[in-house]
């Protein structure tokens, strides 16, 4: 069977065009400074929508809104500092230190993203006014594992002195697992929100755009975590041709960062702009009795 896999993979072969951008240096170099900007870019506007907030409704403080955002700020801020500076990471001589510096904005969008899997958990629990006290501490505890797992992958390769590239397979194939189930959170939670959205008697506007809302980074955000499962196994395969997070393959790095993080969180970032309603400053009115 590994025979027939590895048969099946060798005879993808790239065109000739993909392995002269591959083997250009100027290429490499202009794909990562393209990615640094790129992220530099979102970083602000996520940084830019955290200060609206807080001039808008400064008395609210640390809201779900506002943490998604700082969330997106760092993740965006490593990605651009890790791209600006990839020539110096890739020579580090730590395979933890290396290692670490590439994950962990990974690790870190996965937690920026599964916080709107669980914003929607709880509004469809308190909807269906089901008991929600254990929702956070799981979220928290799931993260955690995800992080330590990881972690430990790299501490157990290094401390045992095995070869670095199983250490990538294994942190690869425990990261496209963990991708999936991203996804899955995606669907189960976000089209549960979606269906109970559209089953709702009261026709309104506010309903319909929530609705659109949902649906739409449902499917942005569960189809971006697919395909960086799909990708980041298919890596694993096939290193040589088809590994991501190297400096000999910039067009990839460019499809792949593109595809699994740039564009969905621009999207999502456009989507979800619409900025809380202010307070009012007389609070609520008592209705004139007739």
């Amino acid at each position: 069977m590994r025979e027939l896999v590895d048969e099946l993979w060798n005879n993808v072969a790239l065109p000739d065009w993909w392995q002269k951008i591959d083997a250009s240096k100027a290429w490499q170099v202009g794909a990562f400074d393209g990615l640094a900007v790129a992220y530099g870019l979102i970083a602000l506007v996520a940084l830019v929508q955290i200060i609206r907030i807080q001039l808008r409704v400064p008395e609210y403080g640390w809201t779900t809104q506002k943490v998604f955002h700082l969330l997106n700020f760092i993740v965006c801020g490593v990605r651009a500092g890790v791209f600006a500076f990839r020539q110096q990471v890739q020579d580090l001589d730590s395979m933890v230190a290396h290692a670490f510096l590439l994950d962990l904005p990974g690790l870190l969008f996965f937690s920026t993203y599964t916080l709107l899997v669980l914003f929607w958990a709880e509004i469809y629990y308190q909807a269906r006014s089901l008991p929600t006290g254990s929702l956070r501490p799981l979220f928290v505890l799931l993260n955690v594992a995800v992080y330590a797992i990881e972690l430990g992958l790299w501490v157990f390769v290094s401390a045992t002195g095995r070869p670095e590239r199983l250490g990538q397979q294994l942190t690869g194939c425990f990261l496209a697992v963990v991708s999936a189930g991203a996804a899955a959170g995606f669907v189960l939670y976000g089209g549960r929100l979606f269906l109970m959205l559209r089953r709702f008697p009261i026709e309104s506007r506010g309903r319909r755009k929530k609705l659109r809302e949902v649906g739409l980074v449902t499917t942005i955000c569960a189809t971006c975590f697919v395909l960086r499962s799909i990708i980041v196994a298919w890596s694993e395969f096939d290193n040589e041709d088809f590994g991501v997070d190297v400096m000999a393959h910039p067009l990839l790095n460019i499809i792949y960062y593109g595809c699994v993080e740039i564009i969905p969180s621009a999207l999502v970032l456009y989507i979800l702009r619409k900025l809380p309603p202010k307070r009012s400053a007389q609070g609520y009115q008592p209705i004139p009795a007739q």
